[in-house]
């Protein structure tokens, strides 16, 4: 395999704003990565819950390459079949009526965000135009989705911030009621908070949001860019909930990897978004479309989406019996194939730990913030790989107990 650059390249090149792992896959299919010097890794990282039917799905592969052959780009002075199609696709599974497609999940919600003020300002007036979010959120990388995402950290040095944006406790039924007036024009909650640590919100704080908004005239936003395309073992997380949003971001798995965004709403509620009003060069790209219309064919089938919600039990009765031996979480958390497993006192602070330790034993994991290990893994991973890899998660927290413990 080809070794002309190497993992030094990266700290000579590129704009130091990542630290990635100390190799570079060069090669991967299904749930399994080789690196430049042929070790083979199980991924459980999946591009960050991206890689939604793993790496080179034969499917996809096929529908990309069928599409390359045709046409590659456009833009929306035109449009084209396959951006019809995917949208097509989503208005009939899914509440939605209308589809904006972008680019990622940045793009999605700051789509998102500008849709509901802007459906405020033309219903209500320009006063009506507070946002309200949680804390340790995550909505993107924008100036405006960075501030809406409720991390402060992410924030530091880009300011002055935007205004209008207030922030409350996760599942907090009585803080949101005291937050929200007729001057909010959207609440903006994640399903379950990916970034902020795999924790999934309750029943009765996504029914009493829902409420909330119809009273206040406020619209309810749901950012799926983490759990939707099947992630939670339905399609979208909102339909395990029975708690229907108004406007919908989607992104991450919804391309299998090809880089996509999208988001869902209603015909009233898209008006707003009159022509001129918001766009993007390459949202809707016939390959983009191409494919993520192929991954919610495959996802949408009964036995993919009940073996996500196989594959979670199984998930989490291995870490259960890995940390049985080890008592390194406190807590293992999530829906379906997002989990989260919460470290220790012990280890508070050092999931990342964890990571390095599971990338010498050939393991791809992430992290949720300091104190929670991340799984967000293929959603047709083979039962064979989840073994494995847990084994081999085994053997790596095995080695990091000795060496802590000593």
């Amino acid at each position: 395999m080809s070794t002309n650059v190497t993992r030094d390249t990266f700290d000579q090149v590129m704009v130091p704003n990542y630290a990635p792992a100390g190799f570079i896959p060069v090669k991967a299919a299904g749930s399994r990565v080789w690196d430049q010097q042929g070790r083979e890794f199980i991924d459980f990282a999946g591009g960050i819950a991206v890689n939604s039917l793993g790496h080179c799905h034969p499917e996809l592969v096929a529908t990309l390459t069928e599409q390359a052959n045709k046409v590659w780009h456009l833009s929306n002075v035109f449009t084209n079949e396959p951006a019809l199609e995917l949208a097509t696709l989503l208005t009939e599974t899914t509440f939605a009526e209308r589809v904006f497609l972008c680019n990622s999940g940045a793009e999605a919600n700051e789509a998102a965000f500008k849709l509901a003020r802007k459906y405020a300002a033309d219903h209500y007036g320009a006063d009506k135009h507070e946002i309200i979010s949680c804390t340790n959120s995550f909505h993107g990388r924008t100036v405006f989705t960075v501030n809406v995402g409720g991390q402060p950290k992410y924030t530091e040095g880009f300011g002055p911030n935007p205004a209008g944006i207030t922030h409350v406790p996760f599942n907090d039924i009585d803080a949101l009621k005291a937050a929200i007036s007729d001057k909010t024009c959207a609440v903006v909650i994640e399903p379950v908070q990916g970034e902020g640590g795999v924790l999934p919100a309750t029943q009765a704080y996504l029914d009493a949001a829902r409420e909330l908004c119809n009273q206040h005239n406020a619209l309810l936003v749901f950012d799926e860019v983490q759990t939707g395309v099947g992630r939670t073992g339905s399609l979208y997380a909102y339909q395990e909930y029975n708690v229907t949003p108004d406007i919908l971001s989607s992104a991450k798995g919804l391309g299998g990897g090809f880089p996509v965004g999208a988001i869902l709403t209603t015909s009233e509620i898209a008006k707003s978004f009159g022509v001129g009003t918001h766009g993007t060069t390459y949202g809707g790209n016939p390959l983009a479309s191409a494919v993520a219309k192929k991954v919610i064919e495959i996802v949408s089938r009964p036995e993919v989406l009940a073996g996500v919600r196989a594959k979670h039990q199984r998930f989490v009765d291995g870490l259960n019996a890995i940390n049985a031996k080890y008592n390194v979480f406190k807590e293992i958390r999530g829906m379906g194939l997002l989990i989260g497993a919460v470290v220790s006192d012990e280890f508070a602070g050092r999931a990342r730990e964890f990571l390095k330790a599971a990338e010498a034993h050939q393991l791809m994991v992430l992290v949720a913030g300091l104190s929670v290990v991340r799984f967000a893994p293929s959603l047709v991973i083979e039962d064979k790989d989840i073994d494995e890899g847990l084994a081999r998660f085994d053997a790596a927290i095995a080695e990091l107990v000795a060496a802590n413990r000593t």
